[in-house]
């Protein structure tokens, strides 16, 4: 191997973890903990008390010092008057199903190796362009609402980028050096090596298994394929663990003015445009580094298309999509389904169960903007370990990814089933601990829920780069980022309906179990290496 190919993919690699150490800032500080929190804020500064809905829930109207009236509180959007937590969950409601749209719209853009690059910067930097301008959007003002549509395009942006993002590990993963050394020595045996094998003489040394050289090529075959795995659950994991190491650095800076102002509305907001100043910041490494339109000429696309349209593009991933989802295609990659149908079920149980939980804690808790901030300290503080700490237990044990997988989603599913027995009077009564009814114990939860959801989400993306047929890689993980938002839409929206129905978001934590749960006998039916060889031999017709 020449030295300058080390060189150029350890350019690539910082390009890409450049990225994730941009944009993980903006889900840890904002999408899972101040928007959620903002949006609300902004609602219960424009909304009433029940029943009689006259007096405001935010007893002095001032973004600075905003005093609170005890209550439910409710907000009048059109012709409907709807929960305040409800409307966070609503908004990313919304926001998710404009994100599968448009994930969907870019799918084979994404697969060009020369627009991939620009459709990640470009989202990242409208997003980042979002979320900075909270800063300029008082709750106050009468179009107070269009935080709503700001959170979106955050959201869209964000989503959209990541896509891009997530289709350069495959490919990041095969150039590492280890991979390319057992796929030289693979290639070092010459095609008709299994036709004429050299005959063994007889004698006390001769073995009495002899290794052909077709046995010789199919163990090089295992080695680079569990290589491979290892070296794209590394890679995942090491962008998971710079990413929560950055919101951490954000969240303990953002602390500061959210302490100080006791929660106000502008501190929120001032957090929250802050992660979109440190998003589009660190986005211009990536820029730079990351391969682009110098792969191909400016008048030939990668696959040689000398007339190249957008729009063109745009019907044509619309009509893939359609054909990806064709009951003769889920036959030919059933397993790649198979995890993505689990997938469905378990994006959606973890992406709700971080949201439900922080406005659970403000909601039902009384917990302060400072505590909650905390919270968000520890739980990726202790992803970067669970990132860490479980590939090391991978290589202790020899377990797979998926089973990896399969374990971390047992363990997550304690955390609703935990606050289902909040249900249990003993725990309001006698105990009162338990059953999360106290504020302390959703810190020891923070630290539980972190140190899993951190290794599960680089476990997932990696796992599925192992089941995706080579050079589709942005194509596929953007039906893998439909999956999670398809069901993330579904999730949050059926969670804020429970908790106006209910008037109590604790009932969502029965669904979430329920969530979890239905996706373990998915997981534990996926056949890993069949799956992999349907995807090498797997050709769209």
């Amino acid at each position: 191997m020449s030295l300058a190919l080390p060189k150029l993919y350890r350019k690539r690699l910082r390009g890409w973890l450049s990225y994730a150490f941009a944009s993980e800032v903006f889900v840890i500080v904002s999408l899972t903990l101040f928007l959620p929190i903002a949006l609300e804020q902004f609602a219960r500064d424009n909304g009433f008390l029940l029943p009689d809905r006259i007096q405001r829930c935010t007893a002095q109207p001032s973004e600075e010092t905003p005093v609170e009236s005890a209550g439910r509180c409710v907000v009048k959007i059109g012709w409907l008057w709807i929960d305040t937590a409800s409307f966070s969950l609503y908004v990313y409601s919304i926001s998710v199903a404009l994100q599968a749209l448009t994930v969907i719209s870019m799918g084979g853009i994404a697969d060009h190796p020369p627009h991939r690059k620009l459709l990640l910067v470009t989202f990242g930097l409208f997003g980042a362009l979002a979320a900075t301008t909270f800063l300029v959007l008082p709750s106050s003002s009468p179009v107070w609402f269009l935080s709503a549509l700001l959170a979106s395009i955050a959201n869209v942006g964000f989503g959209a980028s990541v896509v891009a993002m997530n289709s350069y590990i495959p490919g990041l993963a095969k150039d590492s050096p280890e991979v390319v050394q057992i796929l030289e020595e693979i290639q070092e045996f010459p095609d008709n090596a299994d036709d004429h094998p050299e005959p063994l003489s007889e004698g006390v040394d001769t073995p009495l298994i002899a290794h052909t050289p077709s046995q010789a090529r199919v163990e090089l075959q295992t080695r680079y394929d569990t290589e491979l795995s290892r070296a794209t659950s590394r890679i995942s994991s090491q962008g998971i663990a710079l990413g929560y190491g950055a919101g951490i650095c954000v969240l303990i800076l953002t602390l500061i003015p959210v302490t100080k102002m006791h929660g106000s509305t502008f501190s929120l907001r001032l957090a929250i445009g802050f992660s979109g100043i440190w998003w589009a910041v660190f986005t211009l490494p990536a820029a730079l580094w990351l391969p682009g339109a110098g792969a191909v000429t400016s008048q030939q696309d990668a696959r040689g298309d000398t007339k190249w349209s957008a729009w063109r593009e745009i019907a044509a991933a619309w009509r893939r999509l359609g054909g990806m989802l064709h009951p003769r295609e889920i036959k030919r990659l059933r397993n790649t389904f198979k995890y993505l149908a689990a997938w469905f079920l378990l994006s959606d149980g973890f992406t709700t169960i971080t949201s439900t939980a922080v406005l659970f804690g403000k909601t039902v808790l009384k917990m302060e903007p400072s505590s909650l901030i905390l919270i968000g300290v520890l739980t990726p503080l202790s992803g970067i370990l669970g990132s860490l700490l479980w590939p090391m237990l991978q290589r202790r044990y020899g377990w797979s990814n998926l089973k990896i997988i399969i374990i971390l989603v047992i363990l997550a599913s304690i955390i609703p089933a935990y606050g289902c027995l909040g249900f249990l009077g003993v725990f309001q009564g006698t105990l009162r601990f338990g059953g999360l009814t106290t504020q302390g114990e959703m810190f020891g939860l923070a630290l539980y829920f972190g140190s899993i959801y951190g290794a599960f989400q680089s476990y997932a993306r990696a796992f599925y780069a192992e089941l995706l047929p080579p050079g589709e890689e942005a194509r596929w993980y953007g039906l893998f980022s439909i999956t999670d938002k398809s069901s993330s839409f579904v999730g949050p929206l059926i969670v804020g309906l429970i908790s106006d129905t209910t008037g109590n978001i604790r009932y969502a934590f029965f669904f979430l179990v329920f969530m979890i749960w239905a996706a373990v006998p998915v997981l534990m039916s996926v056949d890993v290496e069949r799956g992999r060889k349907d995807a090498r031999e797997y050709m769209y017709t």
